[in-house]
């Protein structure tokens, strides 16, 4: 997993990087916004850890030009702006999520991972033993299932998704 730490603060910085190095990950330092989007540019990344209050360019600047531009990487804001307000704000910019300073390191490793395994969408079509699946499409809220007893049957008045399988 490749992980782009963008954080102003040098120690910190350091401290993290050595951390999810020791976690199998590889991960890129950027000390400021400028060099965040020049590495997230040209690299390609599965997450982005992003400090708010960065130098040169606003990490508020990266996290939209991040979440509107080419580049697939989720990103975590890691950042003492820590009220709800912030929060709000930060995943309305674009974030997939946000963790407030002080952190404990374990929850921000589980957070990073989880966002890696998000971070590139599985191929639409499955092809093994000369079978071919169709990805599922997820589940809308608007099909309501009953379970009665060991089999499962959609809520009266609503239809289930369609299930398409092709055998090549």
């Amino acid at each position: 997993m490749r992980v782009l730490l963008i954080e102003d603060e040098t120690v910190l910085a350091e401290q993290i990087a050595d951390g999810l190095r020791d976690q199998g990950m590889a991960v890129d330092l950027a000390a400021d916004g400028v060099d965040g989007l020049h590495k997230a540019g040209a690299n390609r990344y599965d997450v982005v850890i992003l400090d708010r209050h960065l130098p040169l360019v606003h990490g508020d600047q990266v996290c939209t030009a991040l979440a509107t531009g080419d580049n697939d990487a989720r990103i975590l804001m890691l950042t003492a702006a820590g009220e709800a307000a912030d929060r709000v704000a930060g995943l309305t910019l674009g974030a997939d999520d946000y963790l407030p300073k002080p952190f404990v390191f374990d929850e921000l490793v589980l957070r990073v991972r989880a966002l890696a395994r998000r971070a590139h969408n599985a191929p639409r079509l499955l092809r093994r033993a000369g079978l071919s699946f169709d990805r599922p499409e997820p589940v809308r809220p608007d099909w309501a299932w009953q379970s009665s007893g060991r089999s499962c049957a959609p809520t009266p008045g609503r239809s289930p998704p369609p299930r398409t399988t092709t055998v090549a």
